[in-house]
């Protein structure tokens, strides 16, 4: 059983993500933005990140830059699940230390595979 971090602002999406995460028999731990979400991966070290893009304060790409360039918190992967589906979104995200990108609205079993891909130690989705 792995804890896994959400890391969004929109309480629907926390829901939805949170109830995937259980059915998958995992503890999901949450943060409402990426400033909260840095704290939280610093605080926790799950083993596993699912990062949004757009939220105040902190946004998913600076959150993950800060995550995977701290040394207590750069072995956890991080998961970008975000609205934000253009190329040069995806290029970014992965540059800052993202280990795969998920747009929304994603499938079920999209998210349960890459979570035990990267639970599992797997290599950069591709």
């Amino acid at each position: 059983m792995a804890r896994i971090l959400i890391v969004d602002d929109s309480p629907s999406q926390v829901m939805g993500i949170s109830r995937i995460v259980e059915k998958l028999g995992h503890v999901p731990l949450t943060a409402e933005d990426g400033a909260a979400g840095v704290e939280a991966a610093k605080r926790e070290l799950p083993d596993l990140i699912l990062m949004d893009v757009v939220m105040p304060n902190l946004n998913g790409f600076q959150a993950t830059r800060s995550i995977t360039r701290e040394a207590t918190t750069r072995h956890i992967p991080v998961i970008l699940v975000t609205t934000k589906d253009q190329d040069t979104d995806r290029v970014w995200g992965m540059r800052q230390g993202a280990k795969a990108y998920l747009a929304k609205p994603f499938g079920e079993d999209e998210l349960a595979e890459l979570i035990a891909k990267y639970l599992s130690g797997g290599p950069a989705a591709a």
